[in-house]
Formats: structure tokens, C-alpha cells, sequence
């Protein structure tokens, strides 16, 4: 039986499967002189038991051979003496209390091969070839005593009980220690992921990910999504996939952020498909350590880009240019109006219309049959239309400047998104249209 890993002391080192069991047994209750006797070979069996480990277990057999060995050898003996205090204790005393070091012992042992990265496959076989072991010396001796066979018989059932025992509280401190590691590198990867969207410095990043045991990618994507999507869709995700939430406030849903690795080509196709009906929005590909940049257009997309007639996912890089001209929309404001300046003394409904045609104009290169198809009119409509543009703007729509001017101040129509930014991260909270569902 291997000695413990140093670690904290467990948190309650479970013993409940076995009780029972060891209930019936302790009424053998050996008498003293036996039980001494027994304890005499104890060191021996101690030993014999660590080589037969050795040689049997082959994943314990380098660190029991090693300057740990003598350590592990003195945790088997007092094992062993503390079976032969539960074998001599009888049925009046609680079976817990004189093996309480040594489950508390195998609870640590079981946490400890948890943090280690192994199963409880090779401590098992551990136990089986200790009680095996165990038994062989301990009954040769108590043979040799004098104990009767129907003692003996009980004798044998508190050795495998008492090993169960061991068994159940290794087994209990290895599932404790994968939910709490779980847990931490839970906190550690959300942590992570608030670093990579902030912009944290490289080497800082470097460092958290290695504490997150997080293996770095070669890029990263950032998509916004409802809070309450983040698990379903994670679940279809590569395992490397980064995920954080905001808090809500008031009636509001959180927008949650998902860092998706090597989101390229196919791949990308393959993350729009099962973001569909979400209400997502995905920024560029970057490198991880940049993953900021693409978290930052994915906001900027949310802000000034039109809402999506349906649930589909807004792709930024199919809006490169709408999301180019709104990234200052002050600036765009003010393009806009100094370009359509001849438009200003029209009334309005007209001043729509001829807008829609200009911008028509410039984008179809002049082409009469194309704009009416675009527009739902008229050649004859368009070419009315474009005679009275030509009478506002002059020779303006003949100048390369000025044409440029107005391709950018009517290239994209201008949408405002009332916004609010979260308290405690900065993200922005996107407020819904018309009851078209967006993350906030």
C-alpha cells in the first residue's frame, strides 16, 4: 500500500461503503497475546508487500524504488498496525476510529493520483496485491498462534473489508480532486479568456494559459452570443474553445464570448452552421495573443451594423467595408453631409428618392437599365431622376474627388444602436429591435 501524496488535508475522507461491513467483522476480537504476536511481523510483511508491489504494478515500480521507498514501506507498516488495533478492538468500539489515519491516508493517496494525471487503475491493483500479501503473512503467524479456524475465517473477511475501506476512501479523494481541479482550471480558463479579450501583454498571457492548463492555438475568434447559448453551444465545439459571460443587470441577458480556435476556411463555414439561429456575431481570425483585435470588431459590428432580418450570424468579414466606414461614425456624419450638401434645400420625401437613385447611379457605373431593375422603376424614372441630380450637383458628378466622396457618404446607410456599456467589463449591451433577439 503506497504512502500519500502531500497535499491539503482532505476534506472528508470517505469511508461509507465499508462501516458495515467492518462492523460485522470486528467481533472477532483477537486477544492481545495474538494481536503482539501478529504485530511482530509486521515490518516484514511490510516489506514483502512493497516488493510484490513493485514487481506486479509496474506504474509504481520507479517511485517505490526510489529514496521514496523506505517512506512508502513505513506507511504500509502503520497500515498494518492499524488494522490489528480494528482486529483487537472488538465489536464495542466504533471500526472508524482506530483506521482513521489510514482512510484518511488513502483519501490523500487518491487525490494525489488524481492530481498526478492518473486513473485509480494502478492504485487498485495496488490494494489487491497488498491484501493478497497482507493476508498470506498475517495468517501464516496467526496459524502459527494457535487462532481457530472459524476465528481465522473472520480474520481473512476484516483483511479484504479493511482494504475495501482504503479502496473506498482512494476512490473518494480521486473523484474530490477531479471536481476541484475541474473547478479551478474552470476559473483559470475564464480568467484567461477575460485576459485575451482585454489585451493583456504576451508574456502575461503565456503565463495564464500555462497555469489554465490551456495548450495555446495558432488563432482565435472571437464571437459574441446570448449568455444562455454559451453551453449548448460549446458542446459542438473544439475542447480548446475559450468561454466568459458578463453579468446581467436588471431584466437583461449577459452577452457571452466564445474564443474558438483555428476558425478558417472550412472550419469557419462549420462555426456559422452551428451558430445559426443564435444570434451570434463573429469577428476575424487572429492570432491567439491578438484575439483582442477580433473581440473589438465583433463589438464594433454589434454597434453599427444593421440587425440581421433573421437569427442568422453576422459575419464581419462579409462587411468589411460598412464596418470601415463605421468606425467613426462622426467623421461619416459629417462626410455625408457635406457631400449631399445640393441635397439640402429638397423636401424630404423627394430628397429619399433621389439619394436612393444616386447612390444606385455611382454603385452601377451610370448603367440605366440596371439601376430601374435595382430601384423597381422606370429607365425613363431613372434618367427624370438623375437630369434633377445633375441640376443640384453640376459638375460635381463629373469630378474623381467628389464622385469618391459620395460613393463613401451613400455606400452605407447610416444605423444607430442604442448601446450601454457593462460596468464591469466594458462590453457593450446591444439593445434589442422590434423584438429581434441580439445579445446584450
Amino acid at each position: 500500500m503506497p504512502k500519500p501524496a502531500p497535499g491539503p488535508t482532505p476534506l472528508a475522507p470517505a469511508v461509507a461503503t465499508a462501516p458495515v461491513r467492518l462492523a460485522d467483522t470486528a467481533a472477532l476480537k483477537l486477544d492481545r497475546s495474538t494481536v503482539e504476536r501478529l504485530r511482530s511481523v509486521v515490518p516484514r510483511v511490510a516489506t514483502d508487500t512493497v516488493a510484490t508491489i513493485i514487481r506486479e504494478v509496474p506504474s509504481y515500480a520507479r517511485p517505490f524504488s526510489e529514496a521514496m521507498g523506505e517512506r512508502i514501506r513505513a506507511a504500509v507498516e502503520l497500515a498494518l498496525v492499524n488494522f490489528l488495533e480494528l482486529a483487537r478492538a472488538g465489536s464495542g468500539t466504533d471500526p472508524a476510529e482506530p483506521i482513521a489515519p489510514s482512510t484518511a491516508a488513502a483519501y490523500e493517496l487518491g487525490r494525489g493520483e488524481a492530481r498526478s494525471g492518473r486513473s485509480m487503475d494502478a492504485l487498485q491493483a495496488a490494494y489487491r496485491v497488498g491484501a493478497r500479501v497482507s493476508w498470506r503473512g498475517l495468517s501464516r503467524e496467526a496459524v502459527a498462534a494457535g487462532v481457530p479456524a472459524a476465528t481465522l475465517g473472520g480474520f481473512a473477511e476484516l483483511v479484504f473489508a479493511y482494504i475495501d475501506a482504503l479502496s473506498a476512501s482512494s476512490i473518494a479523494g480521486h473523484a474530490d480532486e477531479l471536481v476541484s481541479a475541474g473547478r479551478a482550471r474552470e476559473r483559470y480558463r475564464e480568467r484567461l479568456a477575460a485576459q485575451l479579450v482585454g489585451g493583456a501583454e504576451e508574456g502575461e498571457l503565456i503565463a495564464a494559459a500555462r497555469r489554465a492548463e490551456w495548450h495555446p492555438p495558432r488563432t482565435l475568434t472571437a464571437v459574441l452570443l446570448p449568455e444562455g447559448q454559451l453551453r449548448a453551444v460549446l458542446g459542438g465545439l473544439d475542447q480548446r474553445t475559450l468561454a466568459m459571460s458578463t453579468d446581467a443587470s436588471g431584466d437583461d441577458e449577459g452577452v457571452g464570448v466564445l474564443l474558438v480556435p483555428d476558425a478558417a476556411g472550412r472550419d469557419r463555414e462549420r462555426l456559422l452552421r452551428q451558430l445559426d439561429g443564435r444570434s451570434a456575431i463573429v469577428g476575424p481570425e487572429r492570432p491567439w495573443t491578438q484575439v483582442a483585435r477580433s473581440f473589438e470588431r465583433a463589438i464594433r459590428a454589434g454597434q453599427t451594423l444593421p440587425v440581421p432580418a433573421s437569427r442568422t450570424p453576422l459575419d464581419t468579414e462579409d462587411h468589411l467595408p460598412e464596418l470601415l466606414l463605421g468606425a467613426d461614425a462622426e467623421a461619416l456624419a459629417d462626410l455625408r453631409a457635406r457631400a449631399l450638401m445640393p441635397l439640402a434645400s429638397v423636401r424630404p420625401s423627394m430628397r429619399g428618392r433621389l439619394e436612393e437613385t444616386l447612390r444606385s447611379w455611382l454603385l452601377h457605373h451610370g448603367r440605366r437599365e440596371m439601376i430601374a431593375a435595382e430601384l423597381f422603376v422606370h429607365p425613363q424614372t431613372v434618367r427624370y431622376r438623375m437630369s434633377q441630380l445633375r441640376d443640384l450637383f453640376g459638375e460635381r458628378l463629373d469630378d474623381p474627388e467628389e464622385i469618391l466622396r459620395l460613393t463613401l457618404a451613400l455606400a452605407v446607410r447610416p444605423h444607430a444602436h442604442p448601446t450601454s456599456l457593462d460596468s464591469t467589463t466594458g462590453i457593450p449591451r446591444l439593445l434589442p429591435r422590434s423584438g429581434t433577439a441580439r445579445p446584450h
